[in-house]
């Protein structure tokens, strides 16, 4: 059953229309109010209109009330999560194992929860055609880009992860109209990430962005947005380590979901990938 719908809203909150916001203040504070109303009484409800709860479905990128409605039954019917935890003085070992597994699962369910499925669609099926495929991010981001162009090296997909901006400015100024720039930024507002994609929005090339969930400048500047979901940032960087999880989540469902299209041929590429590696170690 589909779900997601008040993590969207929790995730959008800030960046929200002050109509909007009173729409999706009101729904976090009655979930259950939704489920058997109109758009018209939500409007009512919460001292806005009906149009008001329209323009919320369509920022949160959903097809419309009933979308909305669907995921947040879907909310309801799910266990009590437990929400993210940051470590304390002291610890033991144990509950920071706990604590960080914990965390790690609930930053993947979150992301499956706001999936775009057609933007998936869109990103495998820009994807497979690419003749070259650059992927950047900055910081911990570029460790991201780095497991993708592993991923893409290892299907016989020309990649790139270069984190120098000039050179990955120089294979922009030289991309064809089968390239795809990658931006990854957890922000979606990473100085470096916005200049590269502004760039490649600038020479034609085509774009594909993963940020956190919600509106930010990389997202603007992309044919084609992933999220993953957003969790406040703990002193001690706990959400900041589930979201580069949740990011190598996202980049496994692309690698795996371009795998099955094309699936002999992956086969194919991953045997003499294997093959290769059994040369260099084994020397046979």
């Amino acid at each position: 059953m589909a779900a997601g719908g008040l993590k969207m809203i929790q995730n959008m909150l800030e960046q929200l229309p002050a109509s909007e916001r009173k729409i999706a203040e009101f729904i976090l504070e009655n979930p259950q109010s939704i489920l058997n109303s109109t758009v018209n009484d939500i409007g009512i409800q919460a001292n806005t209109s009906g149009a008001a709860v329209i323009r919320l479905c369509k920022s949160l990128g959903l097809t419309g009330f009933q979308d909305l409605k669907v995921r947040i039954a879907g909310d309801l019917v799910k266990p009590v999560e437990q929400g993210y935890r940051d470590i304390e003085p002291e610890e033991s070992f144990f509950t920071i194992v706990q604590k960080t597994t914990s965390n790690s699962i609930q930053s993947i369910r979150d992301s499956e929860e706001i999936i775009n499925y057609e933007e998936l669609e869109r990103a495998v099926h820009t994807l497979l055609p690419a003749q070259n495929v650059h992927f950047f991010g900055i910081g911990a981001s570029n460790i991201i880009a780095k497991d993708a162009q592993q991923k893409f090296l290892r299907i016989h997909k020309n990649a790139t992860a270069f984190t120098d901006t000039h050179l990955v400015a120089t294979l922009i100024a030289n991309a064809n109209k089968d390239d795809v720039v990658f931006g990854i930024s957890h922000s979606g507002e990473t100085a470096e990430v916005v200049k590269v994609m502004q760039l490649a929005k600038e020479r034609g090339v085509k774009t594909i962005s993963l940020t956190k969930y919600g509106q930010s400048t990389v997202s603007s500047l992309a044919d084609i947005k992933l999220f993953t979901a957003y969790s406040g940032e703990a002193p001690f960087r706990s959400a900041a380590t589930s979201s580069r999880l949740a990011q190598l989540y996202l980049i496994d469902i692309l690698f795996l979901s371009m795998a099955t299209v094309q699936y002999e041929k992956t086969i194919h590429s991953i045997d003499k990938t294997r093959e290769a590696i059994r040369f260099i170690k084994e020397g046979k």
